[in-house]
């Protein structure tokens, strides 16, 4: 009777061995089959992502050709999109007929009245509006007192990370503000958020860019907003309190002394976009633009033009765009950063108090 009650045993677990082994098969089966069909999927999203691009650049449509060349150059993760379907001596050509023209002009801030805004008793203090066009949607922060704009930046300049305007923000009890400067984004195979490319200035000292000429945006000491190519000596003799810097290929004038600058072809492609201005009344203008959604494509360096045009700006330039585009006010990102994991840190900031 032993005997038979051990075999049975044995059989039982052998047979419980089977079973398992079965169900680690058909799990591995499952498993496998799932994994194939990712792998069709994505080869098949692959497929049609490099047709729609290769439509885009060896159409019929010249047009379709520059806004996507234009629209991933200007984009550190995808720019080399680009070169698989264009020589290199074709991207430069497009970029260069389709830019905005620096100048050497630098503002004249007689231009404008800082204290005519402020006289306005039924205007409040700071609006938010939307804006729209055909192809983006985005935030104007007007700021009636200009005495409240100033450039924030992080504690110290490196070769790390920076920090998102709200944070920046929170480190001077600011209340609202946008993205500011350039920083060094994949030069040389290095990207360091906390290190700002050309000058920065603050309350009148240069924190960076002691030397050579920049493409800088500042506010004086008498809170208007001054816009040139300079270098720090000539930024202290212009009265300059705070100022960024970006070069003209992605943060160009808009418009200087009321008179709006000569942009050439279609003046950059569709993406995220922030920029800055001021009106003659003194009224500040933070202009940021969503892009790269399928509500907001993004806006040209044109489409920033115009809107600053339609509100009286009288000096308005474009500063760091793409992921770094955040607008900031009352305690809340109020635009959708183009960012699955949040805005961009950034090493400068124009912040109002």
């Amino acid at each position: 009777m032993a005997n038979q009650s051990d075999a049975r045993k044995t059989q039982s677990r052998q047979t419980a061995g089977k079973k398992r082994n079965r169900n680690k098969v058909t799990a591995l089966g499952v498993l496998g089959r799932i994994g194939i069909v990712l792998l069709t999927t994505l080869a098949i999203i692959f497929v049609w992502l490099y047709g729609v691009m290769a439509i885009l650049c060896k159409g019929p449509s010249k047009t379709a050709k520059k806004q996507f060349v234009l629209s991933v150059q200007e984009t550190s993760a995808i720019g080399f999109l680009a070169n698989w379907f264009c020589s290199q001596e074709e991207i430069e050509a497009i970029k260069a007929s389709n830019q905005v023209k620096d100048t050497q002009e630098i503002s004249n801030t007689e231009l404008v009245d800082v204290t005519a805004a402020a006289q306005d008793t039924e205007r409040p203090d700071i609006e938010v509006v939307d804006v729209k066009g055909s192809t983006y949607r985005g935030k104007l922060m007007k700021i009636k007192d200009p005495t409240r704009l100033f450039v924030g930046t992080v504690p110290q300049f490196m070769d790390g990370d920076g920090m998102v305007v709200a944070d920046i923000a929170a480190r001077y009890g600011a209340i609202g503000g946008v993205n500011g400067g350039e920083f060094l984004d994949g030069v040389n195979g290095n990207t360091f958020t906390a290190k700002p490319i050309g000058l920065v200035m603050k309350d009148g000292q240069v924190l960076n860019g002691q030397t050579g000429t920049w493409h800088v945006t500042g506010i004086t000491n008498d809170n208007k907003i001054i816009v040139g190519n300079m270098d720090a000596n000539k930024a202290k003799e212009s009265n300059i309190r705070d100022c960024v810097s970006i070069k003209n290929e992605i943060g160009p004038f808009l418009v200087i002394n009321g008179e709006p600058q000569d942009i050439d072809g279609t003046g950059g492609g569709y993406n995220p976009r922030t920029a800055i201005g001021q009106a003659s009344d003194g009224t500040i203008l933070l202009l940021v633009i969503d892009g790269r959604m399928v509500n907001s494509i993004g806006a040209s360096f044109y489409d920033l033009q115009e809107i600053m045009v339609e509100n009286d700006a009288v000096n308005a330039s474009v500063m760091d765009g793409g992921t770094s585009s955040q607008m900031y006010y009352d305690g809340s990102v109020i635009n959708t950063p183009y960012s699955p994991t949040g805005p961009r840190t950034c090493p400068t900031a124009f912040l109002i108090k």
